[in-house]
Parts: structure tokens; C-alpha cells; sequence
């Protein structure tokens, strides 16, 4: 029976430490870049010849970030793409440790002489940033003086969107 739970232990803790690609790892994207949109049209200009004149409360539109009327900004728009990798990258590696609801209870976390973090704690979401959140998915709980045991993520370095997915889903497990 020791014999088992030590295997267990080590198998776990072995988990959690391949779980996520090592630095040393070039971080991949096999889609191309993405191409800079075309600028917005000059404003107060007249409209091409044969064009009607739009109403000017009608050619002046919020833009997508703006805030709407209660205040709060509008959430960033998020690819599918980044979405599906962001929902892979939480069930592969963040909820080994966090568990599949985020409460600090994953397989992974048995092993741990600290709970991971649970995200369904009021306090700390009200008091964590998203800048926050996303330095710890990139940089690792090291980076801002938190557990080595959460490790880093550098290949995400590169894809902003991806891990504003992953802060989002963070903040949804919150609620």
C-alpha cells in the first residue's frame, strides 16, 4: 500500500513537472501572421461620389472596446481559435493542478505541500488583476513571488489572445 502511494506521488509530481513545454522549446504558431487592417476612413469627409450622406449620429459609432452605457468595457474579442487552444491548455495543464472547477483540487494537487490557488475565492479575485493572472499563466507563480510549483507557460509569450482566454476563463470560474 506505501509502495502504491509512492508510486502515485512520483508519477504525479512527474506529470506535473512535463506537463508544460520546456523553455527551452522554440514556441510554434503555424498560422501567418495576421495582416494590419486597412486604416478608417478620414473623418468629416465627404462620401465617394454616388454614395448617399449618412447622418452624422449614425456615422459616428462606438468603438468595439468602448464602454457601454453601465461603464464597464466591453470584453476583448476572442478568436475561436485562441478559444479551443486556451480550452485545451486549461483541461491538459491548468486543471491537473486547479481542477476541472478551479478549486485547488486537481489529481496533481494531492501531492503538493500547498493547495494551489482556488479561483472560486472571492477576495482574491476581487484584489488579482488580470495583468496579474496572465504574468502568472506566462511567467509561473515565481514571477510575481507566488509557488515555483506553478509552473511557466513560455509558449505562450507570443499568443495574447490565448491567454486572455485562459484570464477569462479564471474570472468566469470566479463568479
Amino acid at each position: 500500500m506505501i509502495k502504491s502511494r509512492l508510486v502515485l506521488v512520483v508519477g504525479l509530481a512527474s506529470l506535473a513537472l512535463f506537463a508544460c513545454k520546456r523553455e527551452s522549446e522554440p514556441a510554434s504558431d503555424p498560422r501567418p501572421p495576421a495582416e494590419a487592417p486597412p486604416p478608417p476612413p478620414a473623418p468629416n469627409l465627404p462620401p465617394p461620389e454616388g454614395e448617399p450622406e449618412e447622418p452624422a449620429a449614425q456615422a459616428e459609432q462606438a468603438p468595439a472596446d468602448a464602454a457601454p452605457e453601465g461603464g464597464a468595457p466591453a470584453e476583448p474579442t476572442i478568436s475561436p481559435e485562441a478559444q479551443a487552444e486556451a480550452d485545451q491548455l486549461w483541461t491538459t495543464l491548468c486543471s491537473t493542478c486547479h481542477g476541472p472547477n478551479g478549486e485547488g483540487d486537481g489529481p496533481v494537487a494531492a501531492s503538493f505541500p500547498v493547495k494551489p490557488r482556488s479561483f472560486k475565492d472571492k477576495e482574491w479575485q476581487a484584489q488579482t488583476s488580470d495583468e496579474t493572472i496572465a504574468k502568472v499563466i506566462v511567467e509561473g507563480g515565481a514571477a510575481i513571488g507566488k509557488s515555483p510549483l506553478m509552473p511557466a507557460n513560455p509558449q505562450l509569450t507570443g499568443k495574447p489572445e490565448v491567454v486572455q482566454a485562459l484570464v477569462k476563463k479564471v474570472r468566469e470560474l470566479g463568479k
